[in-house]
């Protein structure tokens, strides 16, 4: 019972550490939190070309409410449209850390060997994607929101890496949905599943799949698009069905990691908590958020006197980091104002679980 009261104070020092970080005032200027690369490609027919300006349209929104750099590539210059991503990428891999984010919103194609994405021109396959973004030593997010798009996954997998596709083969050839609920998703706040005040790329993804399936179902048809998530790196992937709202319900393939913890971490649109958290800290604090989300997946393989002292450890480190994030904004604030702490089942996703708090706060689904 010690333990758990220790782990229940530094659970709320970590809450009113966040909040005392979000009250501080704006820094003057900031480098762009993420790139963001959105593809268009070629539509075939005008029917789909509404489909996707309107898609193109809601991500380009939701990445200048991000204050994100945007480039659009959409085939509208002289160079075509493989030499416009290709510039695109080269720019990707000049100097910053800084998330990127690359969403293809079109058709895709499988002959049994080779997924590819429909561009205006000759098209691009899964090889070449992932040889071109070789050079790029920043965290990458893939969004294929086509058709065929799973065999991406198997290319494109990585360490680091983000894969999220429209479906969980390339067999599956026809038109996909997933995309225009994703593309609304990814912006919405109703999207919020965790109530944080930002919307991860998990959630969008959870929210468009449960999208997705209701109109199959709504229709009284089969469906015809399984979208998966993979961020592990091991190229397996997972369906919304591994989840209750953001809440793992089942384990990964063979004892691996389960899909999804990073995943969670991408925020398109930062709520004004995150855009405030200095940005010298974040990959600490990104790693321990992480470490603890990982750590309660293992809980049932843990004795409970194991797991409770390696939350402990993980959850006082995380409270100093928000110590130190604290007292980095009110270097860069002419004022700082106090609020009261928040209550335990009001902290960041991954803390909530501490002392007698077992369970998360429960999680609207869409």
């Amino acid at each position: 019972m010690r333990r758990r009261r220790l782990l229940s104070t530094a659970a709320l020092a970590v809450a009113w550490l966040t909040i005392n970080v979000v009250a501080a005032s704006e820094p003057a200027e900031r480098t762009p939190p993420a790139m963001v690369v959105i593809v268009q490609g070629a539509a075939g027919t005008e029917e789909y070309e509404r489909l996707f300006d309107q898609w193109a349209s809601q991500w380009q929104v939701a990445a200048r409410a991000g204050e994100a750099e945007l480039t659009v590539v959409d085939g509208s210059t002289d160079t075509g449209q493989r030499d416009e991503l290709l510039q695109a990428f080269a720019n990707a891999a000049v100097g910053s850390k800084r998330p990127l984010w690359i969403v293809l919103i079109g058709h895709g194609t499988f002959d049994g060997r080779t997924g590819k994405f429909n561009l205006v021109g000759p098209d691009v396959s899964a090889r070449e994607l992932a040889e071109w973004l070789d050079p790029i030593k920043r965290p990458i997010a893939v969004i294929h929101t086509g058709s065929s798009s799973s065999p991406f996954i198997d290319r494109m997998s990585h360490p680091g890496r983000v894969i999220v596709t429209a479906t969980r083969s390339g067999s599956e050839v026809n038109f996909t949905r997933f995309g225009g609920y994703l593309a609304a998703a990814i912006g919405d706040v109703t999207s919020d599943l965790d109530k944080d005040g930002q919307v991860s790329l998990l959630e969008a993804f959870l929210t468009a799949s449960r999208q997705t399936e209701a109109y199959y179902d709504s229709k009284g048809q089969l469906a015809t698009e399984h979208a998966l998530l993979e961020d592990t790196g091991d190229a397996r992937g997972v369906d919304s069905g591994f989840f209750e709202g953001i809440r793992p319900v089942k384990a990964a393939a063979e004892g691996e990691t389960l899909d999804g913890h990073v995943a969670h971490q991408w925020h398109l649109v930062p709520s004004d908590e995150e855009r405030r958290f200095p940005d010298d800290l974040r990959s600490r604090r990104d790693e321990l958020e992480l470490e603890i989300a990982r750590l309660r997946d293992r809980k049932s393989e843990m004795d409970e006197e194991s797991y409770y002292a390696s939350l402990e450890i993980l959850l006082v480190e995380l409270a100093q980091l928000y110590e130190q994030a604290d007292e980095a904004v009110d270097r860069n604030s002419d004022v700082g104002h106090e609020t009261d702490a928040a209550p335990v089942d009001d902290l960041p996703p991954g803390e909530q679980d501490v002392g007698e708090v077992e369970h998360r706060k429960d999680d609207p689904s869409p």
